[in-house]
């Protein structure tokens, strides 16, 4: 008899503006939900961020869309500590303080290679100051790993919805090319 496969269990905290189950990070306030699926590690999904990052946050001031980001531990097997889950971990962070959004593109302009070390605690709170986190808290809930078993549990629900890969769009549930062209396409097709 083969073992099931563990059952996404919610972590015991959830960072700031986390979606109502728990597993993402909800940015904006608009009518069409837009999920995507990223890992900070992942070389597409820093390029998926300079192509498509604009368009997005065009669409999330225009309050067209509500923008849940997923930031996964997908690929800590392509490093030598577990950056991809530090990384998400301190996203959460950032989200605490406010600063989910700008911490994500300091992640993704810092991006150390894969197969490496990835930017230790201290780099990563470092990371925090230009993205406007400068208080204690923040390096505090890095150092601490707060929010290490909530990315664990990102990533397993990720999982158990079929994502296979990062980066992964949804446009009100449903799979789309991760350009910013089929993005905008298929949230027009949906704007109530």
């Amino acid at each position: 008899m083969s073992a099931r496969p563990q059952r996404a269990t919610a972590p015991v905290r959830v960072p700031a503006g986390a979606s109502a189950d728990g597993d993402g990070i909800i940015v904006g306030t608009g009518p069409v939900t837009v999920d995507v699926y990223v890992d900070f590690l992942c070389p597409f999904c820093k390029s998926f961020e300079q192509a498509s990052g604009p368009a997005l946050n065009g669409m999330v001031k225009d309050r067209t869309i509500s923008l849940v980001c997923h930031p996964m531990g997908f690929l800590d097997r392509l490093s030598a500590d577990e950056y991809s889950t530090r990384a998400s971990a301190a996203s959460g962070c950032a989200s605490d303080g406010g600063r989910f959004v700008e911490y994500a593109r300091a992640l993704f302009a810092g991006q150390p290679p894969e197969g490496g070390p990835g930017l230790t605690d201290d780099e990563l709170v470092e990371l925090g100051g230009p993205a406007g986190l400068t208080g204690p808290a923040f390096g505090e809930c890095v150092r601490g790993g707060t929010y290490l078993d909530w990315t664990a549990y990102v990533t397993r629900k990720a999982v158990e919805r079929g994502v296979s890969a990062t980066p992964t769009v949804l446009v009100e549930g449903r799979p789309v090319p991760t350009d910013p062209q089929s993005i905008v396409a298929a949230v027009a097709a949906v704007v109530p």
